[in-house]
């Protein structure tokens, strides 16, 4: 599955948990891992059927691989899931946060539990779970932390359309800045990579930069580079991959 365009860090002896990583752009980015030589953690919430595929694909590029189920929102079953992942694999080296639910539908049109829900697998997800992964960096003194944002977030743009989602993402990139100047001195790194529209995206705008919405290599790419060893001093930087997209609204 390796590209010869993307950039290959060795990760051998590194173990990786990738949540939401069932399907979608987590799937991907959890082969790419595995690709490199981790070990991977397959977390999933629901889709069970499709953890158990992707953790099939990993396990045929040769590394250790483990499935651990659970709510990211939840702190009780982030701890659980994380001491899965640590009886299994070890504690967890490179920690990628990807879940997060969106709601393309006006604010007002949004339930209030579908609203909760974007605002906590995107923001409180990723605190708990970075939360979690800390001690175990800091002891070690090594760790690298990236959070899937989007590609406007740092921009502060928002829409009446899936508001809860730009909140959320902003306060993940702003989030990733905090971390990464509270762990300068740990040997850790958190960094941010914000798709615009990505390829398994279910809503494709008419204009898309360069032609084409950014594929899984591309994502892969940004990810990777921020997991090399020789990219220790790159801390707090958000990736927009987005063919060069900068609008003034969305």
């Amino acid at each position: 599955m390796r590209s010869e365009r993307v950039i290959t860090p060795d990760l051998s002896g590194r173990t990786a948990l990738v949540t939401g990583s069932a399907k979608g752009v987590g799937r991907e980015l959890l082969l790419s891992l595995a690709d490199c030589g981790a070990s991977v953690a397959v977390h999933y919430n629901t889709s069970d059927e499709e953890a158990q595929s992707v953790a099939e694909q990993a396990a045929e590029l040769g590394v250790e691989v483990t499935i651990v189920q659970g709510d990211v929102t939840d702190p009780v079953a982030v701890d659980e899931l994380f001491d899965a992942v640590e009886d299994e694999l070890g504690d967890v080296d490179i920690l990628v946060n990807n879940v997060g639910a969106f709601a393309p539908s006006h604010w007002e049109e949004i339930s209030f539990g579908t609203w909760n829900r974007v605002l906590e697998t995107n923001l409180n997800g990723t605190y708990l779970c970075s939360k979690r992964a800390l001690p175990g960096m800091r002891e070690r003194e090594w760790g690298r932390i990236v959070n899937v944002g989007y590609a406007s977030a740092d921009r502060l743009l928002v829409s009446p359309k899936n508001f809860p989602y730009f909140v959320a993402k902003a306060g993940v990139i702003m989030f990733t800045r905090m971390l990464a100047a509270d762990t300068q001195d740990d040997g850790i790194t958190v960094n941010a990579v914000s798709p615009y529209v990505v390829e398994n995206s279910e809503v494709f705008p008419d204009d898309l930069p360069r032609g084409r919405p950014a594929n899984f290599d591309d994502m892969a790419q940004a990810m990777r580079f921020f997991l090399d060893e020789d990219s220790d001093y790159l801390s707090g930087q958000n990736v927009a991959v987005d063919g060069g997209w900068r609008p003034e609204r969305v």
